[in-house]
C-alpha cells in the first residue's frame, strides 16, 4: 500500500510503498476512499521542508536554543548527527479521510466491518486509527464532503471556545478553508457573520452562503463597517481564521470587537500586540487547539478513554459528530470549498500544483480502492545480501532510538534482513536508510523466518518481555534495548524459558572507552568503592508514554535500570542491599530520586537520578573512589584521574556512551553464543530496579 510522505529535510513529497499497519483492540483499520488536503497547513510544512539550514533556524528560534545547549553539553559531532537524523525523517501529510472499515479491534463496539467512517487518518491507502478519532458517516451524507469532518473540526472548535448566542455578531477574519467553514457554522448558530479576506473569490463564495463579506482590497476601513453595523458597539465576537506573519488581524480584532468581547485565534497571525485596546476594553483572548478536548491527551486517542458526556459535552469525536449532522440536514456544505481534485497515485505532484495556483481553497485525494495491495511486508532493499555474514537481523522497532542511536552503530558486515514496525511507514523508511532488506507489520514475518538467527528488540518497554521470550522460543538470539521487563512475573517466566538461551540487554555504558578505562584502572584494587553517579535526566511530560507504568515502566525501571547495572559493572559484586529516596512533584512523575547499593564486597554505590535541571547543565557524571584514588568521568567526554602516578587523563573524540562496542560485541558473539554480560547479573539488575520502583511509589 502507498502512503504519502514529506521530507522535513528537503521538502520532497513522495509516495512510499508500506506494509499494512496493524491495529490493537482500540483501533479500525480503514481503507481510504477520500482524503482532503488542507491546503495551508500541509502547504506550511512542505514550505518549511524546503527551507535551508538557516531559514529553518529563523523560524524556530527555540528549537535553536536547544541545539546550542546540546552542543555545549553533548559536543558538536553528537548534535549534529541528532539534528541531521531528525531532518532526514519524513512525516506523513493528511489528517482528514474517509473511508470503509477492513477491521475492528475488539473494543470498537459501535463500528462493524464495511461501514463508512470519517478518520483523521493520514493520506494513505488504509490508515489504522483509534475509535475516538473515527466516527460512522451518516445516510446521505456524500463521502466526499465527509472527507473534510475532521479539518472542519477545528474552526468548530474555535467557535465553541468564542460561546457565541443566537443573534450575535460574529467577524471572521480570513476566508480560506477553515474561515468558510466556520462562517457556515455561525450562520446554522443564528450569528450574523461579517467576514474580510483581500481574495474576491473567497468573498463571492462567502457571500452565496448569506455572509456579509468584505474585500479588503475595497479600501473599506473594517473597523468602522463593523461599528456602523453593529449600532458603535463593535461586535461580539472575532475568530481569526487567517494565516499571516502580520500583527494587523489580531490588533484589528481589538479594535473592531465590543467591550468585554472575545477574540479566539485559529489560524497563525503575528502576536505583538499592543495592550491598551484589550485592557480598555477587557478583551478576552485565546488560542484554540485543534479539534477539541481530547486532542493530544494520549490516554483518549491512543489508550481509547472517552471523557464523560455529562462533564465533557463535546470531545474531539462527539465535535465530528456535530459537523457530519450539520452535513447531513444540509446547514454547511462543502461543494463549492472542493476546488481541486486530485487521484492519490498522483498525490506527489499535486501540491506542485497546488502552490502554483489561484483560487485553491480546499483539495481531495480520490483512491483507486478497487486494486490496494495491503501486504504486511514489502521489499526495500537496495543492496544485494550479504552472504558471508554469520548474523541475520531481525529488528522490532523502528523509532527514534533504532534510527538515531542504535543502527548508525552497526557493522555493516551484518546482514540486515527485516525490519517491523506497527504503522508500517516508520520501518520502510528507516528500514531503507539502514539497508534493510524488507519491512513488515507483522512480527511473525521475523520469528518465523528460518534464516534469521538474531532479533534485536527496540519497541516500548511493555512490549519487551513478549518479543524476547519469542525470540527465545525460536531458538533466535536477542538484544532488547533496556528495561527486559516490568514485572517479576515477567522475569520468572524468562527465567523458565531462558535454558542456556544468548540474550543481552542494552546496557551500553558498560561498554564506553572511559568506563572500561576506569574499570582497568581500579583492577588491581583490593579495597571497596565509593560510586557516585548523578544523572541530570531532564523533564518528560507527565502524558509521555514512558513515564505511563503500564507502558513504559516509568522512569527508574525505564531508564535508571541503566545505572544501577553500571554500578554494578564497576563495584564488580552482587548488590546486597538497595534503598530509596524519592522527591516527586505534583504530578507524582517519580523521576528525581536517590538510589543507595550495598554490595557483597563493601562497595557503596549512589545514584541521584533529577528531572528538576537545567538542560545546560552536563546531563552524566560518573565518580569512583578507592584507594585515595578518584576517577571520574564527564558527561562520557573526559575521563580525569586524581592520586594516580602515571594517569592524569583521557578524553573522548566525540561523546561515547558504549552504543557501537555494546552492539557490535553483541552480534559478533552470536557466532559463539557467548554470553557478554551473564543473564544471571541481567535478572539481577532487573530485579533490584523493580524492587526499588515499587519501594518508591509505596
Amino acid at each position: 500500500m502507498k502512503q504519502l510522505l514529506n521530507s522535513f529535510g528537503t521538502g520532497e513529497v513522495y509516495l512510499e510503498n508500506i506494509s499494512k499497519p496493524t491495529i490493537d483492540k482500540n483501533k479500525l483499520l480503514i481503507k481510504n476512499h477520500y482524503s482532503a488536503v488542507s491546503v495551508g497547513t500541509e502547504r506550511m510544512l512542505v514550505d518549511f521542508g524546503k527551507a535551508n539550514y538557516f531559514q529553518k533556524a529563523r523560524q524556530q528560534p527555540e528549537k535553536v536554543k536547544e541545539v546550542i545547549n546540546k552542543v555545549k553539553t553533548d559536543g558538536l559531532n553528537t548534535t549534529y548527527n541528532a539534528v541531521k537524523s531528525k531532518l532526514d525523517q519524513p512525516i506523513p501529510l493528511g489528517y482528514s479521510s474517509c473511508g470503509e472499515v477492513l477491521a475492528v479491534g475488539e473494543n470498537c463496539k459501535d463500528f462493524e466491518v464495511g461501514d463508512f467512517v470519517i478518520s483523521n487518518g493520514a493520506h494513505a491507502e488504509v490508515v489504522a486509527v483509534n475509535k475516538n478519532l473515527v466516527a460512522n458517516v451518516p445516510g446521505g451524507v456524500s463521502l466526499e464532503q465527509a472527507a473534510f469532518t475532521v479539518i472542519s473540526t477545528i474552526p468548530l472548535q474555535g467557535i465553541r471556545l468564542l460561546q457565541v448566542d443566537i443573534g450575535e455578531t460574529v467577524v471572521v477574519t480570513g476566508l480560506g478553508l477553515m474561515g468558510l467553514i466556520a462562517s457556515q457554522i455561525l450562520m446554522a448558530n443564528g450569528c450574523k457573520v461579517i467576514a474580510t479576506d483581500f481574495d474576491s473569490n473567497k468573498v463571492e463564495i462567502a457571500k452565496s452562503f448569506g455572509v456579509d463579506a468584505i474585500d479588503l482590497n475595497s479600501g473599506m476601513d473594517i473597523v468602522d463597517y463593523v461599528k456602523q453595523q453593529t449600532g458603535g458597539f463593535g461586535s461580539d465576537k472575532v475568530l481569526i481564521t487567517a494565516s499571516t506573519k502580520s500583527n494587523d488581524p489580531i490588533m484589528q480584532a481589538a479594535e473592531m470587537v465590543r467591550k468585554r468581547g472575545k477574540i479566539v485565534l485559529v489560524g497563525v497571525v503575528g502576536l505583538d500586540i499592543d495592550r491598551t485596546p484589550f485592557y480598555e476594553k477587557e478583551v478576552t483572548f485565546q488560542v484554540s487547539s485543534s479539534y477539541g478536548p481530547g486532542r493530544y491527551d494520549s490516554q483518549y486517542e491512543e489508550g481509547g478513554i472517552d471523557y464523560p458526556y455529562g462533564y465533557v459535552r463535546w470531545t474531539e469525536n462527539r465535535n465530528f459528530q456535530a459537523i457530519l449532522d450539520l452535513l447531513k440536514t444540509n446547514r454547511i456544505s462543502f461543494d463549492r470549498l472542493i476546488t481541486h481534485r486530485f487521484r492519490f497515485e498522483e498525490a506527489d505532484k499535486a501540491y506542485e500544483e497546488l502552490s502554483n495556483t489561484s483560487n485553491v481553497i480546499g483539495g481531495l485525494f480520490e483512491y483507486d480502492h478497487s486494486s490496494v495491495e495491503t501486504e504486511d511486508i514489502v521489499d526495500i532493499s537496495s543492496n544485494k545480501v550479504n552472504p558471508k555474514s554469520h548474523v541475520t537481523i531481525g529488528m522490532i522497532g523502528a523509532g527514534n532510538y533504532s534510527n538515531q542511536t542504535l543502527l548508525p552503530k552497526i557493522d555493516n558486515k551484518f546482514r540486515k534482513k527485516i525490519i517491523a514496525s506497527s504503522g508500517g511507514m516508520s520501518s520502510t523508511v528507516v528500514g531503507k536508510k539502514h539497508g534493510f532488506e524488507s519491512a513488515t507489520t507483522n512480527v511473525d514475518n521475523i520469528m518465523n523466518d528460518d534464516e534469521i538467527n538474531t532479533v534485536i528488540v527496540t519497541t516500548r518497554h511493555n512490549s519487551h518481555y513478549k518479543y524476547v521470550k519469542e525470540a527465545m522460543e525460536n531458538n533466535k538470539s536477542v538484544f532488547v534495548e533496556k528495561p527486559l521487563a516490568l514485572t517479576h512475573e515477567e522475569i520468572d517466566d524468562l527465567v523458565q524459558v531462558y535454558n542456556g538461551h544468548h540474550v543481552m540487554v542494552g546496557f551500553n555504558r558498560r561498554y564506553s572507552p572511559l568506563v572500561e578505562k576506569m574499570k582497568e584502572l581500579f583492577s588491581s584494587t583490593l579495597s571497596a568503592k565509593f560510586i557516585n553517579i548523578n544523572v541530570n535526566a531532564g523533564q518528560i511530560p507527565k502524558d509521555h508514554w514512558s513515564q505511563d507504568h503500564k507502558v513504559g515502566g516509568g522512569r527508574l525501571i525505564g531508564e535508571a535500570c541503566h545505572f544501577v547495572d553500571l554500578a554494578k559493572f564497576l563495584a564488580d559484586s552482587k548488590i546486597l542491599n538497595h534503598k530509596i529516596l524519592s522527591m516527586y512533584d505534583r504530578d507524582e512523575n517519580f523521576d528525581t530520586f536517590s538510589i543507595i547499593l550495598k554490595f557483597e564486597d563493601g562497595s557503596l554505590a549512589n545514584i541521584n537520578y533529577y528531572a528538576n535541571g537545567s538542560k545546560s547543565f552536563p546531563k552524566e557524571h560518573v565518580h569512583v573512589s578507592c584507594e585515595d584514588k578518584i576517577l571520574e568521568i564527564d558527561n562520557f567526554k573526559v575521563l580525569r584521574g586524581f592520586g594516580f602516578n602515571k594517569f592524569k587523563k583521557m578524553k573522548s573524540a566525540n561523546q561515547d556512551k558504549g552504543h557501537e562496542k555494546c552492539i557490535n560485541e553483541f552480534l559478533k558473539s552470536t557466532k559463539t553464543n557467548q554470553s557478554l554480560i551473564p543473564f544471571e547479573d541481567i535478572v539481577e539488575v532487573s530485579r533490584v530496579s523493580i524492587d526499588l520502583d515499587a519501594k518508591m511509589r509505596n
